[in-house]
Parts: structure tokens; C-alpha cells; sequence
């Protein structure tokens, strides 16, 4: 009955002063209209320029890198074994890039539960044969299904099909750069020259656009079978396993597990692309930041308001405490009505929020280098909404909080009295 009472007093006061109340909701529904739709246009931001790597980089790459023999001859010697070493001009090591027993490593992995999915590439350094002009690049053997299973590998195909990597004998799928330096277009043949001067002719089914120009500009896909031709290896001639996990932040350890078990190097995503976790870090925290600040704003246009509702209604406080209403009462009001704002503006807050995210994702965004993005990248995460109002409610009572408390400790006869 009392909570009643002090709930219809409160809304009183509330439309007493209709304007005032009216302009702090409106502070608070713009605060987190724009909290929701800074996070969702800013995690949608974070999700392409990272999909534009991440999506396409293993959780672990199994392969054999190219380096210097550690264990150099003049280490052996009984002679000099005490004294320190240094020798220049260190060849590589004779290793060859294949990985060795590359089937039965690959069937290992899928046996681990951890495991999603794997798919197998072989990497040919070619020259692009355009008339007396030879372009440097790089062939992909890889399994079109697995790569588009496991990295999306269609999204990014402009023109053509990746299943004709694999109906197609010796065709190729060229970057959109480098299709535009050789003037050629699907049906063309074009010819490649590998490192041993080996002349091999593919045929062109496809172009894809990854969004990073230097990529396009040199890079080209094929089957794996087609790249173990033009190399003229065996069949199980593979220089990377491409994992990808179930859980990616075990990648690190699991990295590291495989180059011990399989005695070869193991690279895990995180350490690969650091730069993009940091970048997509640094956006995140920004617009978390700013989103708040605007909350703490509209925090503080409430505070104002109720201390000026306060001090205008210094008779009615006086008259509610005069008449039996203790300190903690009047409090609760003033309580009342800034959350009343607070969760009124709150989710006024929250439809337009959503509303103006949804504007935002039909309006178009067509760029060159992104042809498979035609609108605005926009995430619908319901923890943003949640955390709005949460921090809409926190926001509010505090700045309740504390004019309530001043008009808690009101004295009634002063005020009485001055009158």
C-alpha cells in the first residue's frame, strides 16, 4: 500500500513537470540509440576486415619452412666446442618444402576430436607468360570443396565456379589483378613457366577478389592434382595442411602439439595475424567507450533536472515529510522517477537503436575491392541490447541517487518556517 502511494506520488511529480521529464528520456533514448548502433555498424566493421584474412587463414598451418641448418660441422668439433662459434654465409637446409608422410599425418587429425576440418594445398612459385613479359605469381593447389567448406573460399569468387577447379582438367581461378595484367577472361588459355623452365598451359574458369589488391595481383588457385603436374611431383606432394578447429584459442597449444608430434613447423592463427586480433581489439574498446560516455551524459542531464525538480518542489517535500513521509519515502520517489526515465528511455533506446541498425544495413556499399559486399555490415548481437539497458537502469539510478538523497535530509520546519 505504502510502495503504492509513494509509485503514484512519484508519477505526479513526473507529469507535473512533463517537459523537463520528457527532455531527460530523450537523453537517455539517444544514448543508447546510438551505443546500439555504434557497437553493431562497429562489429560489423570488425567482422569484414577481419573476415578478409581471418576467414581465410588456418587455426593451424602444418608445413616445412625454408631456414639454416642449426647444427653446422665446426659445432662438432671436439676442438672448438668450448669456444663460440660464428660463421657467416649459412646455407639452407637441404630439406625439401613437401611434408614428409603428409597422408598419414592428415589422417591422424582428423581422428582429433578437437579437429573440424583440414584441408590439404600445395604452393607452385610460377611466372605468368604475357608475351615477352613474364609476371611473377603464385599457384594454389587446393581441395575447392574443403576450401570452401572451411574458408569460404565461394564468397570471393567473382566470375565462374570453384567445383570447375575440380571437373576441369588443368584450369586455374586467377586473381581479378592479375586476369586485368593478363587480358584474359573465362574460356582463355594462359601459359605458366615454373622455376625449372617447365612451359605448362591452364585453362581460365573463374576470377576471385579477395578485397587486399596485393593478394589479387599475384595470386591464382588450381586442384592439387593440377599443381602436382605443372611441379611434376607424386601424388602425395603436399607443403601445407591447413587445420581448422572446433575451438580456436586452442590453436596455440595445438600448434605447438603438432610440431613436436609431427616433426615439422606449426604455425597458429594468433600469432599469424596478431595485428587484426589488436586492430579489432582497439575498435571494440573505442566504441564501448564512446557509447558509455553518452551514457554518462544523459546520466548527468537527469542529475540536473531532478536537483532543479528538488529544488522547485521544496514545499511539496516539505508537506510530504510534515506529514508523516520519513527520509527513506522521499528518497524512493526521487528514486522512482529517474528510473521511471531511465527504463522509459531505455527502451525507447532500444527500438530506434535497432531501427536505425536496420536503416543502415539497406543503404548500399559497393566498392571495387569488395564485390560480394553490397550493404553496410551491420551485427545483430543481442548482448548489445542487453548491456544498454543494464547500463541505461545503472546510468539513471545513480544520477537519482544522489538528488534524492539531498531531499531525503530536508527539513520540513526550515522550510515551513522561511515561508
Amino acid at each position: 500500500m505504502r510502495k503504492g502511494l509513494l509509485l503514484n506520488i512519484a508519477k505526479s511529480l513526473l507529469l507535473a513537470r512533463w517537459r523537463q521529464t520528457l527532455v531527460a528520456a530523450v537523453g537517455v533514448t539517444f544514448s543508447i540509440t546510438m551505443f546500439i548502433t555504434l557497437l553493431s555498424f562497429m562489429s560489423g566493421l570488425n567482422d569484414l576486415l577481419d573476415g578478409l584474412i581471418l576467414n581465410r587463414t588456418p587455426h593451424v598451418r602444418i608445413y616445412n619452412d625454408i631456414k639454416p641448418n642449426a647444427d653446422q660441422p665446426i659445432n662438432k668439433s671436439a676442438t672448438y666446442s668450448k669456444a663460440h662459434n660464428f660463421i657467416g654465409s649459412v646455407k639452407s637446409d637441404a630439406n625439401r618444402q613437401a611434408i614428409y608422410n603428409s597422408e598419414a599425418i592428415m589422417k591422424s587429425i582428423l581422428n582429433d576430436p578437437r579437429v573440424l576440418g583440414l584441408s590439404p594445398k600445395v604452393t607452385a612459385q610460377v611466372f605468368f607468360n604475357d608475351g615477352s613479359v613474364d609476371i611473377t605469381g603464385s599457384i594454389f593447389g587446393i581441395n575447392s570443396t574443403q576450401e570452401s567448406k572451411l574458408y569460404h573460399f565461394d564468397e570471393y569468387i567473382t566470375t565462374g565456379n570453384s567445383a570447375d577447379l575440380t571437373k576441369i582438367n588443368n584450369s586455374i581461378i586467377l586473381g581479378k589483378g592479375l586476369a586485368d595484367k593478363l587480358l584474359v577472361q573465362i574460356g582463355d588459355a594462359v601459359q605458366v613457366t615454373t622455376s625449372k623452365g617447365d612451359l605448362f598451359q591452364l585453362k581460365v574458369v573463374g576470377t576471385f577478389q579477395s578485397g587486399i589488391k596485393d593478394f589479387d595481383n599475384v595470386q591464382s588457385y588450381a586442384s592439387i592434382n593440377t599443381v602436382q603436374k605443372i611441379l611434376s611431383v607424386p601424388n602425395d606432394y603436399i607443403t601445407s595442411i591447413q587445420v581448422k578447429l572446433k575451438d580456436i584459442t586452442q590453436a596455440p597449444a595445438v600448434a605447438k602439439e603438432y610440431q613436436k608430434l609431427y616433426q615439422a613447423d606449426a604455425e597458429d592463427i594468433q600469432t599469424a595475424n596478431s595485428q587484426f586480433e589488436t586492430g579489432s581489439s582497439i575498435r571494440t574498446l573505442i566504441s564501448y567507450s564512446v557509447g558509455i560516455t553518452l551514457l554518462i551524459v544523459a546520466g548527468f542531464g537527469i542529475y540536473n533536472i531532478l536537483n532543479m525538480m528538488i529544488f522547485e518542489k521544496m514545499d511539496s517535500i516539505a508537506i510530504l515529510k510534515a506529514t508523516g513521509f520519513s527520509g527513506t519515502d522521499v528518497k524512493n520517489i526521487f528514486i522512482y522517477i529517474a528510473v521511471t526515465i531511465g527504463i522509459f528511455g531505455g527502451l525507447m533506446g532500444l527500438l530506434f537503436g535497432f531501427g536505425l541498425s536496420a536503416v543502415i544495413d539497406q543503404i548500399p556499399f559497393n566498392t571495387a575491392s569488395l564485390p560480394t559486399i553490397k550493404t553496410y555490415p551491420i551485427v545483430y548481437n543481442p548482448r548489445f541490447y542487453i548491456i544498454g539497458i543494464i547500463f541505461s537502469f545503472i546510468t539513471t539510478y545513480f544520477a537519482g541517487w544522489f538528488p534524492a538523497r539531498k531531499a531525503s535530509k530536508i527539513d520540513p520546519v526550515v522550510i515551513i518556517r522561511g515561508k
